[in-house]
């Protein structure tokens, strides 16, 4: 299931956030089978770098390479949901 393969590349790049945001800090990395495979400074750019090199939506994770857990956590004091 892909879920599980997107679960996977969230856990490598939590456990390694140190070491990849000194390799590619602020910038937006496209994680495949536990690893880097390209980089951008957009989201749109590692998107279609990934697309542009024929990876299959739905079974690589974009996320941006952050100094701490600040760029994958949000909160949300009182939120209201209609």
């Amino acid at each position: 299931m892909r879920t599980n393969v997107l679960n996977e590349e969230f856990k490598y790049y939590k456990s390694n956030l140190s070491e990849l945001y000194g390799k590619y800090p602020d910038k937006y990395v496209v994680l495949k089978d536990q690893e880097v495979k390209f980089d951008g400074v957009t989201f749109e750019d590692a998107l279609n770098l990934a697309i542009e090199n024929n990876l299959e939506l739905g079974t690589f994770l974009i996320q941006l390479c952050g100094k701490d857990s600040s760029c994958y956590t949000a909160t949300f004091t009182r939120p209201i949901f209609a």
